[in-house]
């Protein structure tokens, strides 16, 4: 049975989806980019500066499905220019814990506002 999984310490849903589902003991999270939560707008800057407030977001997505960053199996992360694969990539290995989830990377030709960054994940129930 599926069961929705939303918190206000990440970006709402604008559309008809749910911020994440929890089914058969794993979360599927959407895709997240980086909008403060609390004042819904949108962070610009740097790649990496988008990508630590598009993870924080995850993070509390996951949290708030009864799981953990460590439990994170797989994920696909989407960005708009692959030049700054290597300063997300830094901002990524602060989020996880080794062993690291599986992972795919691929640029993109346009993101929702125009973003760097948004990520998506699966992870286990802790």
């Amino acid at each position: 049975m599926k069961k929705v999984v939303s918190t206000d310490k990440a970006p709402a849903a604008i559309g008809p989806y749910s911020q994440a589902i929890e089914v058969n003991g794993l979360v599927f999270t959407s895709g997240v980019i980086p909008i403060n939560p609390e004042t819904g707008e949108l962070v610009t800057g740097e790649a990496s500066v988008q990508a630590d407030r598009a993870f924080q977001s995850l993070k509390a997505l996951i949290e708030a499905a009864g799981s953990s960053m460590d439990k994170v199996i797989k994920t696909v992360v989407f960005i708009s220019d692959m030049n700054d694969f290597a300063s997300i990539n830094e901002v990524y290995a602060k989020y996880f814990p080794e062993p690291y989830p599986a992972r795919s990377c691929v640029q993109v030709a346009r993101l929702p506002k125009d973003v760097a960054i948004e990520i998506e994940a699966v992870a286990e129930k802790n």
